[in-house]
């Protein structure tokens, strides 16, 4: 039997518990929160790999409604990002709305009935609104390298942590260089007995600027919430300078590389082979630039090779490089990132016609600012195509789309609208303004970064100051859109 809401949010993430949250707030209870999982969190829940952590301030990187006076690190690790998402739920009497084990299977647009009917593996719903905050980073991309399924040992993705294998005098080959095996690569190498890193292309690395918070500080912030805010006002001001390089003008960059070619000596030594290895060739900021403290000294440790070629096949019990080299291996462990571009919520969630959001993007995802798509009515994105960032919170942004949505349901509720749809020309016109910025930054530089899709179009990243996409998003342009009172039913007769 389905369960009839008058919204629907998917995934409970940052965006999704945000949406819900605030929703609840505003005096509007009936929703549910369908999670896959089976607790709240979202990336934060699934990813459990050694090292784990965010890499930014911990003070940005939360509820602007919810402090946390309480961060033991000024960039927090998994497990207290984890809990802090629990204890929000909890602290804001969402939790009974959120449906868990419920993985969306299907969601599809009734013209008819002007409502969406929702089903996943635990039930199924009808709604009348469905808020997709599903996030891009939760679906594992894992190459397809010949030989793989022969492989007798263990492999898993870094998204999906194997706790029950023990790396203990093992022999580990560790695929990728990005965001996840800067943390997870100095985390197991202590433990491992040999350590095979394979890179493909170098990342940009940064001195890390974290450091442990003080009991008197925590103290101070719990007790003069306005200190605490102003810290996260500094710090958003801090990141905010990025986008000077990043956007305004990228040659600002070759001071920024010029420092981590200082950090990469200092981590590195007099190993000039390492050196030589770990040295982009690309514009910093071009993929995404990432801080460790830690990642080049593992480098360097005597039981950790960097390899640069090419996987060319796996072997039942090794993995050979298109090089002719060979390495034994125990276990595969891959940090080959998400499917992004894709964006796997995209297969899942139909028109009135049974086309997908994937069928009408044609392999370019876009959407207006980032929220809403044409011929998909009451239907909104959170986190949706362009409104990524390189420099500041993924929290930030999710704010100001769910300003926008409840602006949104503000809007119909005034007008007595039973339906929103964005128009096609308004949705075309503000995305061919966002390309258009796009061109001149650090991100069109050359590289190729998971942030540009099959056709060259980076279709993740906004490319302005956060604050000039909350402005965007300030207020529910109506005129954007197409509003539709509900349909009338024709007379059944007797």
């Amino acid at each position: 039997m389905s369960e009839s809401v008058d919204i629907a949010i998917v995934g409970s993430g940052f965006s999704g518990l945000g949406m819900a949250i605030q929703l609840k707030r505003q005096g509007r209870d009936d929703f549910v929160v369908l999670e896959r999982a089976d607790e709240v969190g979202g990336t934060w829940w699934a990813n459990t790999y050694p090292g784990c952590a965010c890499d930014v301030p911990s003070h940005l990187y939360s509820f602007s409604f919810a402090p946390n006076p309480e961060w033991t690190e000024t960039y927090s690790a998994q497990p207290e990002i984890r809990d802090y998402l629990i204890r929000c739920a909890d602290r804001f009497g969402v939790r009974d709305q959120v449906r868990f084990h419920n993985d969306l299977t299907d969601a599809k647009w009734d013209a008819e009935a002007q409502r969406w009917h929702v089903e996943t593996t635990g039930g199924t719903y009808d709604a009348r609104v469905l808020v997709v905050a599903a996030g891009a980073l939760f679906e594992p991309r894992i190459p397809d390298f010949p030989g793989l399924d022969s492989f007798e040992g263990e492999t898993w993705h870094s998204a999906r942590w194997n706790h029950d294998y023990d790396l203990k005098g093992k022999k580990i080959v560790s695929v990728g260089t990005g965001a996840s095996a800067i943390q997870l690569v100095p985390a197991i190498q202590p433990e491992v007995d040999q350590l095979t890193v394979v890179q493909r292309t170098p990342p940009w690395v940064f001195p890390h600027t974290g450091k442990p918070t003080k009991p008197f500080q925590r103290r101070l912030y719990k007790r003069f919430p306005a200190l605490q805010k102003l810290v996260r006002g500094a710090v958003y001001a801090q990141r905010e300078t990025f986008v000077l390089g990043f956007v305004k003008n990228p040659k600002i960059m070759k001071l920024a590389e010029k420092i981590a070619r200082a950090h990469m000596r200092k981590g590195l030594g007099d190993r000039q082979d390492l050196i030589d290895k770990v040295t982009p060739d690309y514009t910093m900021g071009c993929k995404r630039i990432l801080p460790s403290n830690k990642w080049y000294p593992a480098l360097a440790e005597d039981n950790v090779e960097l390899v640069t070629s090419g996987i060319k096949e796996i072997k039942p019990r090794s993995v050979v490089f298109e090089d002719g080299s060979e390495r034994e291996a125990d276990a595969i462990v891959f940090s080959t990132g998400f499917q992004v571009t894709e964006m796997p919520s995209g297969h899942l969630v139909r028109d009135d016609e049974g086309r997908t959001l994937h069928d009408v993007w044609a392999g370019s995802p876009q959407a207006h600012k980032g929220t809403a798509v044409a011929g998909f009515p009451n239907m909104f994105m959170l986190l949706g195509p362009n409104t990524g960032l390189g420099h500041s919170s993924m929290v930030y942004m999710a704010e100001s789309q769910i300003s926008y949505v409840l602006e949104a349901l503000r809007e119909m509720d005034r007008r007595g609208a039973h339906a929103v749809e964005v128009r096609k020309d308004a949705e075309d016109a503000y995305n061919e303004d966002l390309h258009q910025k796009l061109e001149g930054t650090v991100w069109n530089t050359g590289c190729a970064s998971w942030y540009v899709d099959q056709h060259g179009r980076n279709v993740t990243l906004w490319p302005d100051w956060t604050f000039a996409f909350r402005r965007q998003t300030a207020k529910f342009d109506s005129d954007s859109y197409e509003l539709h009172p509900a349909r009338e039913r024709e007379a059944v007769p007797a």
